[in-house]
């Protein structure tokens, strides 16, 4: 059996944990329907990431039966659930990977709204406050790729490298998105399906406005780098009271 040292062995199963769970998300949202789309996540200080099975119901994905892979994408030999087939796009999300040392997660669905905007071969453009949060413009299409082996993988690197966006339409195909984690990427997943199914239904109702580069610029670097964060402490003015000051970010 295939060993690690203890704090790579944690890590995995950490990992395994984490992609297992995270897999419920795509059900809850309506990401996904059978057995279609995956996670995957990079497992950290090892160059190996987890992903999920092939074929296998959502309801029976548990952190055992995730398998284990080189940043290759071969199935690592005599670890939990290496004796079923990896996803489909493994080879895809290797490639991602190996290619995108930042990324920690990976995602692919093929949820309804997005993957229509993929099928027209047509950007999502950037017409909403959350959209510009999230993912600083518009969700790109990346080229017209075969399952089953790097080429999807390139399309995706190829198209979101220097690209704010976290999220990329495949053209007749579905979405895939990365994030810092696997739990980043998820979020980017459900936020891509919610944007592309508003951005669609406001184009029934006629031209959507555009937003101004700056805003998008102002509410991308907001909502990335001051939204959420914890309130600063701030030290106390010497001539008065000694109870501390806290300047916290309103919403």
């Amino acid at each position: 059996m295939t060993r690690f040292s203890p704090e790579i062995e944690v890590a995995i199963a950490r990992t395994r944990d984490d992609v297992a769970r995270l897999h419920s998300h795509l059900v809850r949202y309506e990401l996904v329907v059978w057995t279609g789309g995956n996670v995957s996540g990079r497992v950290p200080g090892a160059d190996l990431f987890v992903i999920k099975p092939s074929g296998v119901d959502y309801e029976d994905l548990s952190p055992e039966n995730q398998i284990l892979c080189d940043l290759d994408g071969n199935v690592i030999a005599g670890t939990p659930g290496s004796e079923r087939n990896p996803s489909s796009d493994t080879a895809a999300h290797a490639y991602v990977y190996r290619n995108m040392p930042e990324v920690g997660g990976v995602v692919h669905t093929h949820s309804t709204y997005a993957t229509a905007w993929a099928a027209r071969g047509e950007a999502i453009p950037c017409v909403i406050t959350a959209m510009a949060d999230e993912f600083g413009g518009e969700i790109p299409i990346g080229p017209f790729a075969i399952i089953g082996d790097e080429s999807i993988g390139e399309g995706v690197v190829a198209t979101l490298t220097g690209h704010r966006s976290r999220a990329v339409l495949m053209q007749n195909h579905g979405v895939f998105t990365i994030g810092k984690d696997a739990k980043d990427a998820v979020k980017a997943a459900v936020m891509a399906e919610d944007v592309a199914k508003t951005v669609h239904i406001s184009r029934q109702l006629g031209a959507a406005l555009p937003i101004p580069q700056t805003a998008i610029d102002s509410l991308f670097d907001r909502y990335q780098n001051v939204y959420g964060q914890a309130p600063v402490a701030v030290a106390p003015p010497l001539a008065s009271s000694t109870t501390p000051i806290t300047a916290g970010v309103t919403q």
